[in-house]
């Protein structure tokens, strides 16, 4: 019997995060990389490890009709998730199937569970009782602990520890390096600043930074 080929993946965003997001696809088997597309019209027709910035994202059609069938988004994103629930919500009306991904070095427990389109990149950890939402980022080296919930869209960022029973909102950044006490609630679309220690919970859409975070200001969209 033949073997079976790993589907076609178009990467939504060519920037640095989707370098790293490649790397995991291709040493994980989980697909082949296939075309990328990005609105900056400064990097059509540039190469990211190899795979192509095809155009903009109004090729989602045409890369369906030339055999793509799933998706992953490649913007990272330092607070404003609101792109990637954008592209994320794009490509599941061209009936595309949202990737999830992890690198072989991540530790996720068999108890964990991992939502469609979600990536859990190099050194990280997501405990049992973990739940994780769709199109999220795991970052590099991230900690999530047991019982966690982390809302769709969410990022948690580079080094960012979530000790056990956190709730972080849709669409919510925990920036890279901070800490999140223990049974703390992160509302949707709120930015915990990189490095700050939270110990109170933080209101949808609240900037807060800092040790101990303090709230900083409210966004006014995200």
């Amino acid at each position: 019997m033949a073997e079976q080929r790993p589907r076609r993946c178009v990467i939504l965003g060519g920037g640095g995060h989707a370098r790293v997001l490649i790397d995991v696809l291709r040493v994980s088997g989980t697909a082949e990389p296939w075309a990328i597309l990005d609105s900056d019209s400064l990097l059509w027709g540039s190469d990211v490890l190899g795979v192509r910035v095809r155009g903009g994202d109004d090729l989602l059609q045409a890369i369906a009709d030339e055999g793509a069938s799933a998706f992953v988004i490649g913007v990272g994103g330092t607070g404003d998730n609101t792109p990637r629930r954008r592209l994320f919500e794009l490509a599941l009306s061209f009936r595309l199937v949202p990737l999830t991904a992890r690198h072989p070095s991540a530790t996720c427990s068999a108890y964990c569970e991992i939502g469609a389109g979600s990536v859990v990149f190099p050194g990280a950890i997501v405990n049992a009782g973990a739940v994780i939402g769709r199109n999220v980022i795991i970052n590099t080296g991230a900690i999530v602990e047991h019982d966690c919930v982390v809302g769709d869209h969410a990022h948690i960022a580079t080094g960012a520890r979530l000790a056990s029973t956190v709730r972080v909102g849709a669409a919510a950044h925990v920036g890279a390096g901070s800490t999140i006490r223990q049974c703390i609630t992160i509302g949707e679309a709120a930015i915990v600043g990189a490095g700050a220690a939270v110990v109170s919970n933080v209101e949808p859409h609240a900037v807060v930074v800092g040790v101990p975070a303090r709230t900083l200001g409210v966004r006014r969209n995200g």
